[in-house]
């Protein structure tokens, strides 16, 4: 099994990443794919998608220079702000526990409703996530944040909007590193907290593959988006891909419904993560 070092090296030992100064990184098997890197070309946007196989220990990246740029997540963060409220207990049951509307009217109706955290990351409810990192506080985020050790690790510009607005970047690799150590219950906390969030992460089937994933769009309640992620990792019968994408989408239309890039992302984007 790849270990974490060896899973933040891969790129950069194989030449697709500027060195970050890892040391001791034995070079992994890696491949470029120009034909995924054409997808977004065809969708009159630029991005990257970063795929990890893990029986094969393959890298699989869309070029070489943006596999390694450092973003804001955006909801993506709903995964590591899940795992820490039941961590911490803010939350005690992600089916039970439920988040009142604060009864403001905003433009994506999903969001217009009372939520359990299960329902809430169903639709990417941004109030009820920030209501929830406000419970956790400054203290035990900044804790939670540096024990994942998940990407620059500043949660500066509001506890409510560090991850939207805010100081927090990640880069696809780290973001495929950290969803793996989910998907195998490897994160330094309760086997019970990972359980559930793999078990809340929303899912999509294309073909003969489930892809568990949490999407992220910037401005997209705007009507304006500007960056979007998919992350998570598809799974072949017993066999995984950790899968990740990362796109700027121009084009994307605004969606009423969804706060996210499931509503945005092309499909054949997902059938990429599934097949690739």
């Amino acid at each position: 099994m790849i270990n974490r070092r060896h899973a933040l090296g891969l790129l950069a030992a194989a030449g697709f990443l500027p060195s970050r100064g890892l040391a001791n990184v034995a070079p992994q098997r890696s491949e470029i794919r120009e034909d995924l890197a054409k997808r977004f070309a065809d969708d009159g946007t630029v991005g990257t998608f970063v795929g990890y196989k893990t029986d094969d220990y393959l890298v699989i990246a869309s070029d070489k220079d943006r596999s390694g740029e450092a973003m804001l997540p955006a909801s993506t963060f709903k995964i590591p702000n899940s795992i820490i409220a039941l961590e911490t207990g803010v939350v005690a049951d992600p089916d039970k526990d439920v988040f009142k509307w604060d009864g403001v009217v905003r433009s994506i109706e999903a969001w217009n409703r009372d939520h359990t955290m299960r329902s809430a990351i169903a639709v990417s409810a941004v109030p009820v996530y920030q209501e929830i990192a406000r419970r956790i506080g400054e203290g035990r985020m900044q804790k939670y944040v540096d024990l994942f050790e998940y990407g620059n690790r500043d949660i500066g510009g509001g506890i409510d909007q560090f991850w939207l607005t805010g100081n927090l970047r990640i880069d696809p690799i780290e973001q495929i590193d950290f969803v793996d150590r989910l998907r195998r219950g490897a994160l330094p906390l309760s086997k019970r907290s990972q359980e559930l969030v793999r078990d809340i992460l929303p899912v999509t089937k294309t073909g003969d593959a489930i892809i568990r994933a949490k999407s992220g769009l910037l401005g997209a309640e705007l009507g304006k988006p500007s960056l979007g992620w998919m992350v998570g990792w598809a799974e072949k019968g017993q066999r995984p891909n950790r899968v990740c994408a990362q796109y700027g989408c121009a084009r994307a239309p605004p969606h009423r419904r969804a706060h996210d890039a499931d509503a945005a992302m092309p499909y054949r984007y997902r059938r990429d993560l599934a097949r690739s």
